[in-house]
């Protein structure tokens, strides 16, 4: 369907929280793209732990919902217009949107942290909207051309798969490291397929949930570990390194539950890394001394920088293979049920499908 055929209908239905709680389905304007932007027909939008918790508690942290706020930031879509400064993309290419856009050329920027930037846009995150609606502008070198073999849920799978890149590259996982990774959820799912891609040999992943670790086990964990919240920490590292023979030289920690970030220091082997990737509470009590004396680093994990490129080599060379993560698939109209499947832990990764024409993966 035509952009002009939209633009008469000025259809573009917009998932929107106003505030704790009250999650709505809008129509919005169109947007139109700046000279060095491109519009988007959103295709594949994935939806995130973050997004739930924005909805149920209006806030993360620092970051408090005080306006109307576009949710989503898993995306991918087909260029539709594009800025009159844009070279690298043209209508109809098929792209994946990377949701952090630096917004001035500061120190971090210039050393390639970009994630960094204090000022950085960021989607889904207030003020900033996201992109879980029909139509969506974005910076034009924020979007990447997915090649034909990568689908456009790939794409959108790619903010994810990009979460683990940059926590396995922070954590050094190479050829023949063992790793620890604590929780099983998405994020913990594609840390087990990037450091298996990146070399690992023996992955140890860990979960309450003893569904979850069906799907690791599935997608190449060797040791599916079911913990209970009762465990000690000091016990479920020793039950790690029975399972390896030895203690791992790389944990990675995507609860932020206290227990399990204890349990990620004292199972670290000495002289290794842990990485932390899943936020708890900000206030957390962990075994410092343990890790000092036995030089075990640890590192934290701000969302990523410079892995788009990385990912769309890794899936269309099928290096990785991140497409049995999407359980469930939703239209956008029925966001509101979408987004209730994934509060109530159904499922791994749930996808909404925003364009009507075309709801394929």
């Amino acid at each position: 369907m035509s952009l002009s055929k939209y633009n008469m209908e000025k259809e573009n239905l917009s998932v929107v929280l106003h505030s704790q709680g009250d999650l709505r389905l809008e129509q919005r304007p169109i947007p139109e793209p700046g000279p060095n932007e491109v519009l988007l027909q959103m295709h594949s939008v994935g939806i995130c732990g973050s997004d739930v918790h924005f909805w149920q508690n209006g806030r993360i942290g620092d970051y408090v919902v005080k306006k109307p706020m576009v949710l989503g930031h898993e995306a991918s879509g087909r260029v539709v217009k594009v800025g009159s400064a844009v070279k690298n993309l043209k209508e109809g290419d098929r792209v994946a949107v990377e949701p952090g856009v630096p917004r001035e050329i500061d120190e971090f920027f210039k050393s390639g942290k970009y994630n960094l930037s204090p000022t950085i846009f960021f989607c889904a995150t207030p003020p900033d909207d996201g992109n879980l609606c029909r139509f969506y502008k974005h910076s034009a070198n924020f979007c990447y051309k997915l090649p034909d073999n990568v689908t456009y849920e790939e794409g959108a799978l790619i903010e994810p798969l990009s979460v683990a890149i940059h926590a396995c590259r922070r954590a050094g996982v190479t050829l023949g490291s063992s790793v620890l990774i604590c929780g099983a959820g998405p994020i913990g799912l594609v840390c087990l397929l990037v450091a298996k891609a990146m070399g690992a040999s023996q992955v140890v992943i860990t979960d309450l949930s003893a569904d979850r670790l069906v799907m690791a086990k599935e997608l190449g964990a060797e040791f599916p570990l079911t913990v209970k919240r009762e465990d000690g920490p000091e016990e479920l590292a020793k039950r790690v390194e029975g399972l390896l023979g030895a203690q791992p030289h790389i944990t990675i920690e995507c609860t932020g539950v206290e227990s399990s970030v204890q349990t990620a220091i004292y199972a670290t082997r000495p002289g290794g890394v842990v990485v932390l990737v899943g936020l708890g509470a900000a206030m957390t009590t962990v075994p410092l001394l343990n890790a000092a004396l036995r030089e075990v680093d640890i590192r934290g994990v701000f969302r990523y920088c410079n892995t788009w490129p990385i990912a769309i080599a890794m899936l269309a060379s099928k290096k990785v293979n991140v497409a049995p993560l999407v359980t469930h698939r939703f239209p956008l109209e029925q966001a509101v049920q979408a987004f209730e499947t994934t509060r109530q832990g159904q499922g791994v990764k749930i996808m909404l499908k925003c364009d009507k024409t075309d709801q394929n993966p």
